[in-house]
């Protein structure tokens, strides 16, 4: 059961990861969650940071594109300035928004990488879809109330995965 939890690697930030450290792993598209991942929750506005980390992306030729569980609306609102193709009600934990995106962008489950900031919702999804995943630490610390509930029950999984899997540790890159 845990192993649907575990992720890949564990990053700090979606930031952290560079097209360089992605190719070298065989990842020609980034799925990302939206809500403390890419941007925080409760500000939609993408930070400077974003705008170039999105930049170095699409030079490289990395398509980047958000999986996210909002509505919509919500994702589309959040997403207008960045003009990021998105996949709107995902329902991770599920695979279905996961594998939606592959099939949209033609690509195979080795070539996409899914990153978020949940294990129940965002790495669950994406072990489930065949992909590697990549877990980074929320952006902001708060949450909105549903993600809270989720949180209480990953601190139990993480402890129960830090314990069976000594190697899994927060690292700057995917090379460290």
């Amino acid at each position: 059961m845990l192993k649907n939890f575990k992720p890949t690697w564990m990053v700090n930030a979606i930031y952290d990861l560079t097209p360089e450290q992605l190719k070298a792993k065989g990842i020609k598209a980034v799925l990302t969650d939206l809500d403390n991942t890419l941007i925080a929750w409760n500000n939609p506005d993408g930070t400077p940071q974003l705008k170039a980390w999105l930049a170095q992306m699409q030079a490289a030729e990395i398509t980047v594109m958000v999986v996210s569980n909002n509505n919509h609306d919500r994702v589309q609102r959040a997403l207008s300035e960045l003009q990021l193709p998105f996949i709107a009600r995902a329902n991770k934990p599920l695979a279905t928004g996961i594998t939606k995106a592959k099939k949209q962008l033609g690509l195979s489950r080795h070539e996409v990488v899914m990153v978020g900031d949940q294990l129940i919702t965002d790495m669950h999804a994406g072990n489930v879809a065949g992909v590697r995943t990549i877990l980074v630490k929320p952006i902001i610390d708060s949450d909105a109330w549903n993600t809270s509930i989720n949180r209480f029950f990953e601190k139990y999984i993480m402890q129960q995965l830090l314990k069976k899997h000594a190697d899994l540790t927060w690292r700057e890159d995917l090379n460290d």
